[in-house]
C-alpha cells in the first residue's frame, strides 16, 4: 500500500481485475491482505468468525510490531470499532442513544442553520481571497466537525486541534515518531475535554458516557471512554467531510449530472448515495482478523491476518454494479446497495447524521451558487496522504461565474 496516498481508483481496477482478495504490504514491511471486491467484502464484514479486536491480530500479538506503527491507532485504541461480541454490544448500546432517527432528526434545524451561516463565510472568504476559496478548508469541514462537537459537548476552541490530530491518525505517511506524539497528544486533548464535561455536566454525548461511567464502572472503562471519543470524533467528521469535498467535485466534472438534480431530475440524497459509492469517503479501512482461516472468492486469508475493508474498490466492481460502475450517475437505480458506511454488526451508528449534513451542505451550497467550479483542473487537486481517507486535501472553487 502507497503511504502516500492519491487517487485509488486505477490501482483499485487493476487489483480488480485479478480478484476479489489480493495480499498487501503494509507500512514497516507488516503484512495483511485487502478484500476489494462486493460480493466478498459484504460477505467478509458479516462473517461470524472474522473480529475487531487486535487480540487476534497474529503479528501484533507476537512482538513483530514496532512502536510507533502508523497504522497501531487503529488496531490498539479501545473503543466500539475494536470490540467484539459483548463488549461491542455494550458500547455501541451506550452510544445509540446519540444517533437514534429522533436525534438525529431534532438536530437538523441546527444543522441548516450552521450550514447557512458557514455559507456566509464562505462568501466573505471568497471575496477576500480574489473570488476563490478552499471549500474543504471554509465549509466542508467545519459543518461535521461542529456538528459532531456539539453532539459530544466538545468545547469549540478545541475544533481546529482535534482535526489536525485526526487527520494525522487517518494518515499514513507518518514515521513512528509523529504517530507516537500524535497519539499521545489526541488522549491529552480528550482526557481534558472529558475532564471538563466531568466538572461541568450538560445534555451531552460525553456527560451521558461519564455519567454511566460512574453509575456503574464496568460499564465503561477509563480508557474505553478516551478510545471511544476519539473513534467517534475522527468517524464523525473525517468521513462526512470527505463525502460532502468528493460530492462537490463530482458534481463540478459532471455538470450535466448537477443541471439535472438541480432541474429536479434527481435529489441531493441522490447525490450523496451515488458519491458513496463511486467515490467513498474512506478507501481501505483498517482492521478486521479472521479468527480461523477462512476463504472468499477461492482466496485463503490466514488465522490473525490484518486485514483492510477495501471500500472505494468494491465501490466501483462491475460485477456488482454493472459494466458503467466507473460512470457518476445520480439516476442511478441502486439496487445493489454500496458498502461504504459497512455492514453487519459495525455498520456505521452515524450513517443517518452524514446523510442529513450532506444532504444539507449540498442543497444550500448550490441553491445559493448554482454555478460554482473548481478553480483548477481537478487533476491537480493535492490528495491525502493516506489510503485511508479518500479524498483532496483541498478543493479551491469560484462561486461566481
Amino acid at each position: 500500500m502507497d503511504p502516500s496516498g492519491g487517487c485509488p481508483h486505477a490501482a483499485n481496477a487493476r487489483l480488480l481485475s485479478r480478484g476479489a482478495v489480493t495480499e498487501v504490504v503494509l507500512p514497516g514491511e507488516v503484512k495483511g491482505m485487502a478484500v476489494l471486491g462486493h460480493a466478498a467484502l459484504k460477505e467478509f464484514l458479516a462473517h461470524p468468525d472474522v473480529a475487531k479486536d487486535a487480540r487476534h491480530f497474529a503479528a501484533l500479538q507476537a512482538g513483530e510490531i514496532p512502536d510507533g506503527w502508523p497504522l497501531g491507532a487503529f488496531a490498539t485504541v479501545q473503543g466500539m470499532t475494536t470490540a467484539d461480541g459483548d463488549d461491542h454490544r455494550r458500547l455501541r448500546a451506550l452510544m445509540s442513544k446519540a444517533f437514534t432517527t429522533r436525534r438525529v432528526e431534532e438536530l437538523r434545524p441546527r444543522v441548516e442553520a450552521l450550514t447557512a451561516s458557514l455559507l456566509d463565510g464562505l462568501e466573505r472568504a471568497a471575496a477576500a481571497g480574489g473570488g476563490v476559496v478552499d471549500l474543504r478548508a471554509h465549509f466542508a469541514l467545519p459543518l461535521p466537525m461542529g456538528v459532531i462537537g456539539e453532539l459530544l459537548g466538545v468545547d469549540a476552541a478545541h475544533h481546529d486541534r482535534l482535526h489536525a490530530l485526526s487527520s494525522r491518525i487517518v494518515a499514513t505517511d507518518t514515521g513512528p515518531a509523529e504517530a507516537t506524539a500524535v497519539n499521545r497528544e489526541m488522549v491529552e486533548v480528550l482526557v481534558a475535554v472529558a475532564a471538563a464535561r466531568q466538572e461541568d455536566p450538560g445534555d451531552d454525548l460525553i456527560s451521558a458516557l461519564i455519567a454511566a461511567r460512574d453509575e456503574n464502572g464496568d460499564r465503561l472503562g477509563p480508557h474505553e471512554l478516551i478510545g471511544t471519543l476519539m473513534l467517534t470524533i475522527i468517524a464523525g467528521h473525517e468521513t462526512t467531510l470527505n463525502l460532502i469535498t468528493n460530492a462537490v467535485r463530482a458534481l463540478c466534472t459532471h455538470r450535466d449530472q448537477l443541471d439535472l438534480v438541480l432541474a429536479g431530475g434527481a435529489s441531493w440524497a441522490d447525490v450523496v448515495e451515488e458519491t458513496l459509492r463511486w467515490d467513498s469517503p474512506v478507501s481501505y479501512f483498517p482492521f478486521r482478523y479472521p479468527t480461523r482461516d477462512l476463504t472468499f472468492d477461492g482466496t485463503v486469508i490466514p488465522r490473525g491476518t490484518p486485514v483492510l475493508a477495501g471500500y472505494s474498490a468494491a465501490g466501483r466492481d462491475v460485477t456488482a454494479h454493472g459494466p458503467d460502475a466507473g460512470r457518476f450517475d445520480v439516476t442511478r437505480d441502486h439496487a445493489t446497495r454500496h458498502l461504504s458506511l459497512g455492514h453487519g454488526a459495525h455498520y456505521c451508528m452515524g450513517a443517518p447524521l452524514a446523510r442529513l449534513e450532506s444532504v444539507a451542505a449540498l442543497g444550500q451550497l448550490f441553491a445559493r451558487f448554482p454555478s460554482l467550479d473548481l478553480a483548477v483542473p481537478e487533476a491537480r487537486l493535492p490528495r491525502l496522504a493516506s489510503f485511508v481517507g479518500n479524498s483532496v486535501r483541498a478543493l479551491p472553487v469560484r462561486l461566481n461565474d
